[in-house]
């Protein structure tokens, strides 16, 4: 099982998205980031269906994330 980065962001008025760095076209929206991890994990099992139910290759983790220290 692979991990994938998920990057979530807000735009400074309390909305939030999400989406997958390595997995074109998987992202959420949403009033608030625990909304935006529940879609987001939805929209990525559905995107794995469909992978599956076409017979195409998961693509491979590429992007990771970190933080420093300021």
């Amino acid at each position: 099982m692979n991990d994938y980065l998920v990057i979530y962001e807000t735009d400074g008025n309390g909305a939030w998205g999400a989406y997958l760095p390595d997995i074109d076209g998987v992202v959420a929206l949403g009033e608030t980031r625990q909304e935006v991890e529940t879609l987001m994990r939805e929209a990525f099992a559905a995107h794995l269906a469909y992978l599956r139910d076409e017979g195409l290759p998961l693509p491979e983790p590429r992007n990771f994330a970190g933080y420093v220290a300021a």
